[in-house]
């Protein structure tokens, strides 16, 4: 009796050692095979292809298609300008410490100018998307000098680090301006490039009259769930992985890059917008940025119908009469 019941239990300890095992091995695949595709993705996001003929196929219901989508990732094909100014402008090309040309247009208002505002674009954008703010920094008075980012538009190379390394584009940008002794220099920047230049102001010490941030994500993971968001899945682990992956291929800590920190180091005037429809920048992350810019000469203003676009055209007289206040105000 006892022997058959010490069999039983050797046999319960076997079955149930290998279901154990089991289930470490699916778990083990699982988490390779998650992270294998969270370095697919951060791959092809940092890397945009050149072809513009290249696009993902429209959306399917087939579900083993849109997870194959989801698994390899998405294709991102870098924009290019398909619209220029009807304003005279020069072709300034700054050149990056590594040889990334970057490519930027210069213009004079018709009038004498107040100062001067750089301008720069989000990710998957380009400078000529920015002609309408463009158009109308000159309008009320200002040079302007508009920056396409690396693999972005004009400028060359194929590789974003998603607002990292692009600060070299502001620093280049602000450099330039300043050799032709302007002393009022302003920053705009929309989405990425409100990042962009809210990290450049720590990283080089810049001391601009003041910077326009539009919609600024609070940090890489929380750009990365807002794509899981508009791709309708978990944002976790998704943009936790994605961020680790990114930074391993692109050589930095994808986890440190938050506005939210290099906004501490802000202490020029700030006016930072943001639309209550936007579904990529939510309303937490723009509190946050905004309540870590150390500046005390800050504002943040808000646009009821607006989403994750231009805020100028979504409504001209409340932008106009913000950003022409703002700038006004911090002339030297």
């Amino acid at each position: 009796m006892y022997q058959l019941f010490f069999m039983a239990e050797k046999k319960f300890r076997n079955k149930f050692h290998s279901v154990i095992r089991w289930i470490l091995w699916v778990l083990l695949v699982q988490f390779v095979l998650v992270n294998i595709s969270a370095g697919l993705y951060a791959h092809k996001i940092t890397h945009l292809l050149t072809d513009p003929s290249i696009k993902d196929e429209l959306p399917t219901r087939n579900i083993f298609i849109k997870t194959w989508k989801i698994f390899t990732g998405p294709r991102q094909v870098r924009t290019f300008i398909s619209e220029i100014p009807t304003f005279p402008y020069d072709t300034i090309t700054l050149m990056t410490a590594k040889g990334i040309k970057i490519d930027t247009w210069y213009s004079k208002p018709d009038s004498a100018a107040k100062g001067t505002v750089i301008l720069f674009h989000g990710i998957l954008s380009n400078k000529g998307m920015l002609l309408a703010e463009a158009n109308e920094f000159r309008y009320i008075g200002y040079n302007i000098l508009m920056v396409d980012f690396r693999a972005h538009g004009n400028s060359s190379g194929t590789i974003t680090s998603l607002g990292v390394k692009e600060t070299e584009e502001v620093k280049l940008a602000y450099d330039y301006i300043k050799t032709l002794g302007e002393k009022n220099i302003f920053l705009y920047g929309s989405s990425m490039g409100a990042v962009v230049i809210t990290k450049a102001i720590g990283d080089y010490n810049l001391k601009p009259s003041g910077i326009l941030l539009e919609m600024p994500f609070a940090s890489l993971q929380s750009h990365l769930k807002a794509r899981a968001r508009t791709l309708g899945f978990p944002s976790q682990p998704f943009a936790f992985l994605v961020t680790f992956w990114i930074g391993i291929e692109s050589g930095f800590n994808g986890f440190s890059h938050k506005t939210s920190w290099y906004a501490k180091k802000v202490e020029c005037p700030v006016l930072m917008q943001w639309g209550e429809r936007d579904n990529y920048v939510q309303k937490s992350e723009t509190d946050l940025v905004f309540s870590s810019i150390a500046s005390p000469h800050k504002k943040l203003v808000s646009y009821e119908q607006a989403g994750h676009q231009s805020l100028l055209q979504s409504d001209l007289l409340k932008w106009r009469m913000e950003v022409e206040s703002f700038l006004t105000s911090n002339l030297k």
